[in-house]
């Protein structure tokens, strides 16, 4: 089990203050964030693209209330702490964060990131965070979504396939 990269916002700050310290000026910590239920193949795109920025991925996680506030109450399918797990044995992420508010903007605030990472549904306009890492002089990158993969379409296969006969 990763659960020790699965870290609270304290300890994450800590961390980032530590490598900033230790490494050289150009040292880039990235942050993506999102609700990661039911795990798959664009979110590994994703995660490994966005590692492949910087030198540590630090990924926000939402809550399973902040997921349901965001997706609806049948929303997360699979538990925080599972969701955490899952991303921690990633080998492109370094910590997870799990933050219950509805955006990681504290969260961001607080971390300031040199990149901030969002999946190509997001335009740089809407991305939460994308002023306060400008001004502090980071960037935003925005990457293409891996087609055809979506927790919310893999879900309606998985409810279309409820009472089929079996294969």
């Amino acid at each position: 089990m990763n659960n020790n990269k699965v870290v609270d916002l304290p300890t994450a700050v800590g961390t980032c203050r530590s490598i900033r310290s230790r490494r050289p000026v150009d040292t880039q910590i990235v942050f993506t964030n999102g609700c990661f239920d039911l795990l798959h193949v664009g979110h590994l795109r994703l995660l490994e693209r966005a590692r492949s920025l910087g030198d540590t991925l630090i990924v926000g996680l939402n809550s399973d209330r902040s997921v349901r506030e965001l997706k609806g109450a049948e929303r997360p399918v699979i538990p925080e702490a599972e969701r955490a797990e899952m991303l921690a044995g990633l080998a492109a992420v370094d910590y997870v964060v799990i933050f219950d508010e509805p955006t990681p903007l504290n969260l961001i605030k607080a971390i300031m990131p040199n990149v901030l990472v969002k999946g190509g549904d997001w335009t740089p306009e809407t991305i939460v965070g994308r002023a306060e890492v400008e001004d502090a002089g980071g960037k935003v990158v925005v990457i293409p979504l891996a087609e055809w993969y979506s927790t919310s379409g893999l879900i309606d296969r998985i409810v279309k396939l409820k009472g089929a006969p079996p294969r």
